[in-house]
């Protein structure tokens, strides 16, 4: 039942609706999707990056090192598995991440990349929880003031990121050689699917797609980068898919490498 309130100057009346939302769907169901699955990931990540074990596979034509060790630069870490050294401490008041040089800007990138705060702004702070449906917060002042303030810094996140690629892409390449030289394996494939896929959301970035044609006036001036542009651009329209497929990714890899590691199962040899 609704009523009706009299408005200044006899003008037409404005229902008023007490219901929250006139959505009958289930609109609740993604947003709910959606925590719980951030919230499985980040419990997962959170426990292997402060195991300190089982994150480095060497043996005969394999090194596996998975990328929540990269690069491996603790005084803790394991010889091999350091090759850029090991200069950080293990601890300060806490124990610290033996890669902690790039998991803060990794989480960074995540943090404040534009489908995260889609995400998470709807599923955790509910603002709002979804379309057409109220906000949970009487009130809102965008990302102009602290703490969202720092969401600005999605792009130098970017830049960094870009080098952790070409980190785990050089642990891929490495990846083929272990004890005794060449090899092929499961792990091999694994860590390889894992890169490729984490370069696909990493250009598929937003601030990707404005730094590389986003500024300019011609294209007809800028062949190459215009290329690059529309190359970005379709990774872009998938930039929500490769945002969740790499967040599945990077837990198979870890795990994968873990179970090696842990002698829980055998590296499947292809070649070596």
């Amino acid at each position: 039942m609704t009523t009706t309130a009299t408005r200044p100057g006899g003008a037409q009346p404005r229902a008023q609706i007490p219901a929250r939302t006139l959505r009958t769907d289930r609109w609740w169901v993604a947003p709910a999707l959606t925590a719980t699955g951030l919230t499985i990931w980040v419990a997962y990540a959170v426990v292997r990056v402060f195991m300190q074990r089982w994150y480095f596979a060497l043996g005969d034509g394999y090194r596996y090192l998975t990328p929540f060790y990269s690069p491996c630069t603790s005084v803790g870490c394991t010889p091999e598995a350091a090759e850029f050294g090991r200069f950080l401490p293990s601890r300060l008041i806490i124990p610290l991440p033996f890669a902690a040089l790039s998991l803060p800007f990794l989480g960074l990138f995540r943090f404040t990349c534009y489908y995260y705060r889609r995400a998470y702004y709807r599923s955790f702070w509910f603002s709002p929880p979804a379309c057409a449906v109220p906000d949970g917060h009487k009130r809102y002042t965008g990302e102009t003031r602290f703490p969202l303030i720092f969401q600005n810094a999605h792009r130098y996140a970017f830049y960094a990121a870009l080098i952790i690629s070409l980190i785990n892409t050089w642990d891929a390449i490495r990846s083929f050689s272990g004890t005794h030289g060449f090899g092929i394996g499961l792990g091999n494939v694994v860590l390889v699917g894992n890169v490729v896929l984490l370069w696909a959301y990493t250009l598929s970035c937003h601030s990707c797609r404005h730094i590389t044609g986003g500024r300019l006036r011609h294209f007809s001036k800028h062949p190459l980068r215009y290329r690059f542009w529309l190359f970005v651009s379709r990774l872009n329209a998938r930039h929500m898919l490769l945002a969740w497929v790499t967040l599945g990714t990077l837990m198979l890899t870890d795990f994968y490498v873990m179970a090696v590691t842990a002698h829980w199962i055998a590296d499947l040899r292809f070649v070596g």
